[in-house]
């Protein structure tokens, strides 16, 4: 199996962290960090990242506006982004499912509904065949914690 590259983009938290890493070896996944969203758009375009999980409320360039550009771009746009989000609804959420994420995940999530959204990105073909880059996708999946 190749390795799955993942983005995180965000704010270090301890928990989410240590549990990632051993979901990592589950899907002989490797992580890529960033900390800005401008750092975000740099390295997904370097390192071209299976998946990204992105969180909205950064310094230097929000999620939304990270998110946009990614999904602007020929080379990155069909990389699957996963926002995560303590704002329960509101302008930047709203900017976030505009701007082309595919699922919006509201902190606090269950840790069961992140993998199970993983899983589901990282077994999407990118670009399936007879599928032009600038088909119409399906509009983001929102989900808060209590759902699962």
């Amino acid at each position: 199996m190749d390795n799955n590259n993942i983005l995180v983009v965000g704010r270090r938290l301890p928990i989410i962290e240590k549990w990632l890493c051993s979901f990592y070896d589950d899907l002989a996944t490797e992580a890529v960090e960033a900390v800005t969203g401008l750092e975000a758009v740099s390295r997904a375009r370097v390192t071209r990242p299976n998946l990204i999980l992105m969180d909205l409320d950064m310094p230097a360039m929000t999620g939304d506006q990270a998110t946009a550009r990614l999904k602007a771009d020929p080379s990155t746009r069909n990389i699957p982004v996963i926002v995560t989000t303590a704002f329960s609804y509101g302008s930047l959420v709203d900017r976030a499912i505009t701007a082309g994420a595919d699922e919006i995940m509201h902190k606090p999530f269950a840790l069961k509904l992140l993998r199970a959204a993983m899983q589901r990105h990282l077994s999407l073909d990118y670009q399936p065949p007879g599928i032009p880059n600038d088909a119409p996708r399906p509009p983001a999946i929102s989900y808060t914690w209590h759902q699962w």
